[in-house]
This record gives C-alpha cells, structure tokens and sequence, in this order.
C-alpha cells in the first residue's frame, strides 16, 4: 500500500442547530449542521417544514387562490 495517501481522521465535535453535539471521525475538529436525527421529521415523527429561504412562503404567494 502507499504511504501517506489517506487523510488524517480525527475526533470531531458535530453542533447541530437544535442544541444537540455528538462526537465522529473527519478531518475537521468541528463541524456545525442544521438539522440532527434528534430533530429531523424523518426521526421524530412529526411534521415540521424546515424552511430557510423563504420558499414556503414565496410558493403560497404566487400559487395562491384568488
């Protein structure tokens, strides 16, 4: 095998927006995320629209029911 072709794996503290951290392995030290398995849709059961830009919003104006 060649030496020194694969990256550095270190322990990783990952910050999702919910408030919830947990620990992996990458080549960055942090990582900040918007959305966990604590507190996706899929995960939790319940619905929520994640909406970040806006488009929601633009949607139902331009679709709406006159």
């Amino acid at each position: 095998m060649k030496k020194d072709l694969h990256p550095n794996l270190v322990t990783c503290k990952v910050t999702c927006a919910c408030g919830n951290t947990f620990e992996t392995k990458s080549q960055k030290d942090s990582l900040e995320i918007d959305i966990c398995n604590e507190c996706h849709p899929f995960f939790t059961g319940s619905e929520r629209m994640v909406d970040t830009a806006g488009r929601i919003e633009k949607f139902n104006a331009r679709y709406a029911k006159k």
